[in-house]
């Protein structure tokens, strides 16, 4: 018998936010992070507490090599630390890497959701209009429930960001809410 993920089973994507903030466009970026970080630090508190998985999803900066533990010791050993030592990962945290914007895109991350019987991610992170938003459309056509706290997501451009928001919820059913406004246990309708 195939098993069915549950679509009132949520997990807690985290995307690149493990990120030295060394590459083109980190000075537009950076504000927003600064403004993201406390509220995804609450956030993540909270579904460590319902027991919901928080998966961190990153780039690998190029070092194929790389196990995440080395990626978090050269975010925290670049001149941001402070904005990736409230959301660092813990012991129960789980770890993608990725290559790509999306995190499906070539990454276990379907098969872990699946065994985890998820059936609904919450997004969170960086690029609201690009990894963020790519990630949506990938589980979208997955069939999971899709939510995006909008104050949990950072944007380069934030005009880009609104209107990524917007196809979000108007293209790929998902829920824009706060961080405040997100349950660990939404409605079997993926709402």
């Amino acid at each position: 018998m195939e098993r069915q993920p549950d679509p009132t089973r949520s997990a807690l994507i985290v995307i690149d936010m493990i990120n030295t903030y060394d590459h083109e466009d980190a000075e537009l970026l950076v504000p927003s992070v600064e403004e993201v970080v406390p509220v995804l630090a609450e956030l993540i508190g909270r579904a460590r507490e319902a027991d919901a998985p928080v998966i961190y999803v990153n780039d690998n900066f190029g070092l194929w090599r790389s196990h995440h533990g080395e990626l978090l010791d050269a975010a925290l050993s670049r001149p941001h630390a402070d904005l990736i030592e409230p959301i660092r990962p813990d012991d129960q945290s789980l770890f993608v890497l990725k290559a790509r914007h999306s995190v499906f895109f070539e990454t276990p991350l379907s098969y872990l959701l699946w065994s985890l019987g998820v059936g609904h991610v919450v997004l969170t992170g960086q690029v609201t209009e690009q990894c963020v938003l790519y990630s949506a459309l990938d589980a979208h056509i997955r069939h999971l429930g899709v939510t995006v706290p909008k104050d949990a997501v950072a944007s380069i451009h934030p005009h880009l960001a609104s209107a990524a928001l917007e196809m979000m919820e108007r293209n790929m059913g998902a829920r824009i809410v706060t961080a405040k406004e997100t349950d660990f246990a939404p409605s079997a309708s993926g709402g």
